[in-house]
This record gives structure tokens, sequence and C-alpha cells, in this order.
């Protein structure tokens, strides 16, 4: 860190979550990771192969990464480098505030109260695919199925050992799920996929960074996923 304390702080974001937040508090970053769809912002490669010596050529002030997202020896290169590297960990929506407070005193900006949308509970258990060959989905220490319990459903892999399990369709139908939600990323499923999973439960195709990215979309993404996963239920039945 060169250290310009009359100069907007140089950050740069390998976390789509953190580029969204941090432009939503004022705060641009000069680079980001070609997944945070800022077509406007330099890109440094992706959030598991990142440019290690673009970044440096950047000089920043600040690398933000996540623990969930990125991998521990890029976050350690930056810092062996010299580079400032704060890391977050983001697992869940009721600790959201607590790890976005050392990014924001770390940025300059005074972090607001935490705003949580008063939502019915769904009262739903679903399962959530993430990709294909083999298909994966999330356990229960995961942002996304924090997520879930907010809006009152139930993740059936809640009890899986690992973050991510693999597992056979057939594992997805002995768990009963109420409902399928497909999210439009990390993972492209078409309409062939869709309706294998439509076979188990009734699917609903939701927005991935609604149920993945947190930060400043966390409020919005809650109410709009309620929406759409209520709506869609309410739709199927007779």
């Amino acid at each position: 860190m060169t250290g310009r304390a009359d100069a907007p702080l140089r950050v740069v974001s390998l976390v789509p979550s953190v580029t969204e937040t941090l432009s939503a508090w004022g705060v641009e970053p000069i680079a980001c990771t070609r997944f945070c769809e800022r077509a406007d912002l330099a890109h440094v490669g992706g959030t598991k192969n990142p440019d290690i010596g673009a970044i440096l050529a950047l000089d920043p002030d600040l690398v933000v990464v996540d623990r969930q997202e990125n991998r521990r020896e890029d976050a350690e290169a930056l810092g062996a480098a010299g580079l400032r590297v704060l890391a977050l960990d983001v697992r869940s929506v009721g600790g959201l505030s607590d790890e976005l407070a050392p990014l924001a005193a770390a940025v300059g900006v005074e972090l607001g109260a935490s705003e949580r949308p008063d939502l019915a509970a769904l009262g739903l258990r679903a399962f959530v695919p993430i990709w294909r060959r083999p298909w994966m989905t999330i356990g229960g220490r995961t942002y996304g199925s924090s997520v879930l319990a907010a809006l009152g459903v139930a993740n059936v892999f809640a009890d899986a050992p690992v973050d991510y399990p693999e597992l056979e369709l057939a594992d997805v139908a002995a768990h009963r799920p109420d409902v399928v939600l497909v999210p439009s990323e990390p993972y492209e499923f078409t309409a062939a996929h869709v309706a294998e999973l439509d076979a188990i439960a009734p699917t609903v195709r939701v927005d991935g960074r609604d149920l993945f990215w947190w930060g400043a979309r966390t409020p919005g993404a809650l109410a709009r996923l309620h929406v759409a996963i209520g709506g869609a239920v309410r739709d199927e039945q007779p």
C-alpha cells in the first residue's frame, strides 16, 4: 500500500457481492473480477483465478476477498507481495452486518442499521441445485441456505456434512422437497435439466444473484425471492 491520504482509496474487489456493495456505498473499485457484472471497470481475472500480476500493477490500497469465494493461496500471494488484503467470511444473513463492518471501516463508510423486510414464512422444504455432472447443492452453513431460512424455507440438505455436497437425483427424491429452486447461477440449467428436476417436485427459477450475493442487495433480494417463490408455489396449487 502506497498511502495516498488526499486521494480516493484504490480498492480491488475479487468478490461480486463486494463490488456491488461498494458501488452502492459510493466507493467505486478500480478493478474487479469478470463475474462482477461491471463492464465499465478493469477486470483482473475470475474469483478462483485472479491475475495476481495485474492486481499488483494497479498498486491498490486494499484488495477484498471472501473465504467462501476466493482461494486462500491467492489471498496469501497478494499479502506476501505487500498488499493490504481484507478477507471476509459471509455465511449467513444474520451475520452479514458483522462481516460488513470491517469492510465499511476500511473504506471509510458509516454502516447503517441492518435492514430486514418483515416477511411471512413460506413454510416450504426446498432443494437447490447449483451444478450438474455431478449434481451438487448447498449445505446448511452456506449463505444461500441462510437466505432460505430467512424466507421460512427449509433446505432439505441442511444437515449435509460439507458445504457443497455431491448427490444423485434419487437422493433428492428421497428427501421429498416441496419445491426445487433452480438458480440462474453458478450453473446455467437448461429446459431439459429443469424437466429432470420437475419430476421430483415443482420447479421455480430464481435469480442466483438474489440467492447467493450478499451485502447491499440483501434486503431487496429477500423480498424478491419471497414473491418469486411464494407466487410460483401458489400458482402450482390446485
